[in-house]
């Protein structure tokens, strides 16, 4: 592996977790940042409370990554070899991180109405 290319990462990616579950990833992912991005231009703010709640929810998502990642290439934390394999996991664990809170942040806010949408509507 000379060098390292998009098409290179997909097929390693494909090879560690299976075609169906990398693309099922890759699309989940997908859903939830455009959900995040629909939040976000419609309502024109951030909801500070559930931001809190977002950063909160960010250990859990970190250590769920790490442990779906440890499941899924049938490894354990005593096979880590050297540096590189801690700053990968570490990188594994702040994806996790952002993912859950990106997730977190969303699922809120699409389930219950926005402060800002009910003054609006409010205002008619």
């Amino acid at each position: 592996m000379k060098d390292l290319t998009l098409e290179t990462l997909v097929a390693v990616f494909e090879e560690l977790y299976g075609a169906t579950l990398f693309w099922s990833l890759v699309a989940v992912a997908a859903l939830v940042t455009a959900g995040y991005l629909y939040v976000l231009i419609r309502d024109r703010a951030m909801s500070m409370r559930r931001f809190l709640w977002a950063q909160l929810s960010m250990p859990f998502g970190a250590i769920a990554a790490v442990l779906f990642v440890l499941a899924f290439t049938h490894s354990g934390l005593g096979d880590l070899g050297g540096p590189i394999d801690w700053i990968v996991l570490f990188g594994v664990a702040l994806l996790g991180a952002g993912g859950t809170a990106i997730l977190v942040y969303t699922s809120q806010t699409l389930l219950r109405a926005s402060p800002v949408v009910i003054r609006r509507r409010g205002s008619l």
